[in-house]
C-alpha cells in the first residue's frame, strides 16, 4: 500500500515539476524584464539581510532580574507588603489585590498606606517608581 502511494506521489510530483517548468519558460518569454527585475530585487534583499546580520551582532538575553532584598529589609517592608507592591506595579486595583491575596480590601488599603510611609511617597505611581529606583521591582 505504501509503495503504491509513494509511486503515485512521485508521478504527481514529476508532473507538477514539469508543469512549473513549462510555466516558467512561458513566463520568461513573455515577461523577461519583470522577471530579471524581480530576481535583482530578491538578490538585493538577500544581500541586505546578510549585511545586517554581519554588522549588527545579536544581543545576548538580559540577565535575570534579582530583587534588592537589602533595600526591602532596610525599609522594613514585609513579604505581604512586597506582594501588594508587586500587584500595584502590575496595575491591579485594591479589590483585585484583595481577591488575589484572599484578604479584605481594607487590609490592602492598610498595606498600601504602610508602603507609602516606608517608601516616603503619596501615590501609587510614586511608590512603583521609588521601588524600581531601589531595585525592588523590575
Amino acid at each position: 500500500m505504501w509503495r503504491t502511494i509513494l509511486i503515485y506521489g512521485a508521478i504527481l510530483a514529476a508532473a507538477v515539476l514539469a508543469l512549473k517548468l513549462v510555466e516558467y519558460q512561458l513566463l520568461a518569454r513573455t515577461h523577461p524584464g519583470e522577471l530579471y527585475i524581480g530576481l535583482l530585487a530578491v538578490g538585493f534583499m538577500a544581500l541586505g539581510v546578510w549585511v545586517g546580520v554581519k554588522l549588527f551582532p545579536r544581543r545576548s538575553p538580559a540577565a535575570a532580574f534579582v530583587v534588592n532584598d537589602k533595600a526591602r529589609e532596610s525599609l522594613g517592608i514585609s513579604e505581604r507588603e512586597f506582594e501588594v507592591l508587586e500587584l500595584l506595579a502590575a496595575g491591579r486595583s485594591n479589590k483585585e489585590i484583595a481577591s488575589q491575596l484572599s484578604v479584605s480590601p481594607n487590609t490592602v488599603k492598610t498595606h498600601v498606606a504602610k508602603l507609602y510611609g516606608k517608601l516616603d511617597v503619596s501615590r501609587r505611581t510614586e511608590a512603583i517608581v521609588r521601588a524600581r529606583e531601589l531595585g525592588m521591582l523590575k
